[in-house]
């Protein structure tokens, strides 16, 4: 697939006209390049205007435009950036979005013909669909069974090949497809999986389903797995609305499964090109939607993902995903509480899903609303079967905020419940860990020791964990011993305010008055919370001993026990 690449390469690299190297072009170009076509597509159109023969504006307009998803636009640009001599790869793609979606199969072979190709996979597999929605099915069929014979695309002719024989009915055929193994014939995907159960439901084969639908999910109770078991278990037929139902639907889940198969590969401004054609051809197809709507959020477009996302129906079992998705966009929007009311509203139409109240306690842990935290967490662990893997993570979230809210019996409860379902995690024991040293428990101190030490280990350049470690030295009296450490963790967190505060207590301990005033002044200047600026500037104004005297507190709560221990 390095096609993909080279073209993600070239895609606004091609220099414009010296008279149009403005200031806008350039913020316009590098907008291109990050994948904001929003932005790009507004100056380009603009700048063609004035340079209507402008080939290499013409070829980036057309990229802002398919990046947008504005194909119509792109294939006006298309035409005579073709008549001019033009040709591009991106081009080609909005060509055949708008053929696909309007159902003009010959101008998929007329493009074809011509040599305007997206590439072998999206070509071979539209000519099948092609053949498909003018009735060839026998021409179609050959089609796919080229594209399985082309290195590298079996499985992709594979499952295109058993799509369409499932939209003209021929389920057996289909079935005999979806269960070759994986090598020769389809990739296990979860919407691969989910046909092959639908058809084998049609056929009446649910003892097989049923084993299939255990083994790729287990327990799992997202709305579209949840139904479907039922539905194998009490032997009805689901309908088949994970297959391709029209010839277009074809071309656009080609167009999605291509930017699925080069994540990683191609950036995500190249990959959201596909995944916008897909949307355009396929507009009421909620993956399609979605895959757009996770790259947009991967390019930092959040306002636009959540936009996306909500074009996903409520009908459509896949609304409660996209809510969820559209929810996190918002968050990174910054729109907080925008993305709290639609959780909420989630957890009130889908109370079945935990998935939906576990996001709503992240988000209020996030804002430091601990008690409505608290309370989302203990309705997602009562959803969760005991079995699922994610409730540590759950009973870990749930002891930050009761650890938060002062109510430290449960916090640990919580804590050592995480590590009972995930022995070992290095976020679960330092959060344990350097609780239980924060809050004076002496009796834990040796304890917390080795939680952070397994936990520094684990996760050797996390500041985080390595500060918590100096921390408990601190708190034993260990000055020394601190000192390597946390000046460690300073290193790697050179900007957090907690750490460089630590510091300059250690250095005080350890009678580097100068260097511990320096470091507090470091501390300020990253903006702590109020708490913990009041108490720096007493350190500063006073000395940090005299700051402990004032509060009636020692330096090392511990140091008796600790000196009892060494």
């Amino acid at each position: 697939m390095t096609f993909a690449l080279t073209a993600a390469a070239l895609c606004f690299a091609t220099p414009v006209v010296a008279d149009l190297n403005s200031g806008a072009y350039l913020a316009a170009r590098q907008a291109g390049i990050q994948g904001d076509y929003t932005a790009a597509a507004s100056y380009f159109r603009s700048a063609l205007l004035a340079d209507p023969g402008n080939l290499p504006l013409m070829e980036q307009t057309i990229t802002a435009f398919v990046g947008t998803g504005q194909m119509e636009s792109a294939v006006g640009v298309t035409r005579p950036f073709h008549a001019a001599g033009g040709d591009s790869q991106i081009s080609n793609i909005a060509m055949m979005a708008v053929a696909a979606r309007s159902g003009n199969w010959d101008a998929i072979f007329d493009m074809l013909e011509a040599g305007y190709e997206v590439g072998p996979l999206i070509d071979g597999l539209a000519q099948g669909w092609a053949y498909v929605g003018k009735g060839e099915m026998e021409r179609a069929l050959m089609s796919f069974d080229e594209v399985i014979d082309t290195p590298g695309l079996r499985t992709f002719g594979q499952q295109h090949k058993a799509l369409a024989l499932t939209m003209n009915g021929d389920l057996s055929a289909a079935n005999e497809i979806y269960e070759l193994a994986p090598n020769v014939g389809v990739p296990p995907t979860r919407a691969s999986v989910i046909a092959h159960l639908q058809i084998l439901c049609q056929l009446g084969k649910f003892d097989k389903a049923l084993g299939i639908v255990t083994r790729a999910f287990g327990p799992a109770n997202d709305p579209e797995i949840a139904a479907l078991r039922n539905a194998i278990e009490a032997g009805e037929t689901p309908p088949l609305d994970r297959a391709v139902t029209t010839p277009a639907h074809g071309i656009a889940y080609a167009f999605k499964g291509l930017s699925d198969i080069l994540q990683g590969e191609a950036n995500e401004s190249y990959l959201l090109l596909y995944a916008q054609a897909a949307r355009y051809i396929a507009p009421q197809d909620a993956d399609a939607q979605i895959a757009t709507a996770r790259l947009m959020n991967a390019l930092g477009q959040h306002n636009e993902a959540a936009q996306t996302f909500a074009q996903v129906a409520t009908s459509d079992t896949a609304f409660h995903t996209a809510e969820i998705g559209r929810a996190e966009a918002l968050r990174l929007a910054g729109r907080f509480e925008k993305s709290i009311e639609v959780l909420s509203q989630l957890t009130r139409s889908h109370p079945d899903i935990p998935q939906s109240f576990a996001a709503l306690g992240d988000i209020h842990r996030q804002q430091e609303n601990y008690a409505d935290a608290r309370t989302a967490y203990d309705a997602a662990l009562s959803g969760y079967p005991e079995s699922a893997q994610i409730r540590w993570w759950l009973l870990y979230s749930r002891g930050m905020v009761n650890e938060r809210l002062d109510e430290w019996p449960a916090s640990e409860a919580d804590f050592r419940a995480a590590l009972e379902l995930n022995p070992d995690n290095p976020s679960v024991l330092n959060y344990l860990g350097y609780s239980m040293v924060d809050r004076g428990l002496t009796e834990h101190y040796d304890e917390a020791l080795v939680m952070i030490e397994t936990a520094v280990a684990a996760r050797p350049d996390s500041g985080a964990i390595v500060d918590s470690l100096a921390w408990v030295y601190y708190k034993l009296g260990r000055y020394q011993d601190a000192i390597g450490p946390m000046e460690r963790a300073a290193e790697l967190e050179p900007n957090d305010p907690i750490i460089s505060d630590h510091l300059g207590d250690v250095y005080w301990m350890v009678g580097r008055e100068t260097e511990a005033r320096f470091q507090w002044r470091r501390a300020l200047s990253f903006e702590p919370e109020e708490a913990e600026a009041t108490r720096i500037r007493r350190k500063l104004n006073i000395g940090l001993d005299a700051v402990y005297a004032e509060d009636g507190e020692t330096p090392a709560a511990a140091v008796e026990v600790a000196n009892d221990d060494i």
